[in-house]
């Protein structure tokens, strides 16, 4: 994505067959890493992005990931992808430049005077479904839920230092020209927003050593 990102905003992006369209790829990305909030403070956060929080009376952790719906967007509508595809559903990749699965290291600076908001998404994977595709993998809005309970030995729920993952599985698709990602930039000074077309194969939440918690198959 970053090579496809340089390409675009170069003016001379490539062309023709890409080599990963087909490949199968597993993206990991770690969440909760901070103290929770209340399931309900986390609605402002965008689709597309996995959440953790508590529920009622913090008696339980809930996991969730709501894909977005991303068919009438722009890097979809502006090429016609609404005529070839009937879903298209998008999963951010949350702190792109950062290659491990981990949390991350750094910490909040209570004294710089900064809120602490997460930059703006600029990378993300795109699940399409074909009009000729089963529909039993589309989520139409429905969110990806996982609620975690004490176990009979435990008193009270505590986050786990390191916090859970969301996995995503599946195998590179290509958009109408051939390439595996399409960008999108609102100017030149702006980073590109950069999707990879996929069809999906899995989706799980873990915890940070790889258990599964819950997972979801189209088929």
């Amino acid at each position: 994505m970053d090579q496809a990102a340089s390409d675009y905003a170069s003016g001379a992006p490539a062309a023709g067959a890409d080599p990963l369209v087909g490949r199968p790829f597993a993206l990991v990305s770690a969440f909760a890493c901070e103290p929770l909030l209340d399931a309900a403070a986390l609605n402002g956060l965008p689709d597309g992005v996995a959440r953790a929080g508590w529920g009622p009376e913090r008696r339980t952790i809930q996991l969730s990931l709501r894909p977005g719906d991303w068919l009438q967007s722009a890097l979809m509508a502006d090429q016609g992808q609404a005529g070839q595809w009937e879903a298209v559903e998008g999963f951010w990749l949350t702190r792109p430049w950062q290659r491990s699965e981990t949390c991350p290291a750094v910490s909040r600076d209570p004294l710089s005077g900064e809120a602490g908001a997460p930059d703006v998404q600029t990378a993300g994977i795109a699940a399409v479904f074909g009009s000729d595709a089963s529909r039993i993998g589309q989520r139409n809005g429905r969110a990806y839920v996982h609620t975690i309970r004490p176990s009979d030995d435990e008193e009270a729920l505590v986050r786990p230092s390191a916090g859970y993952r969301s996995r995503v599985e599946g195998r590179v698709a290509a958009f109408p020209n051939g390439r595996a990602v399409r960008c999108r930039a609102s100017g030149p000074d702006r980073r590109p927003v950069c999707v990879m077309a996929v069809t999906l194969d899995r989706f799980a939440f873990t915890t940070a050593e790889g258990a599964v918690l819950s997972e979801w198959r189209p088929g």
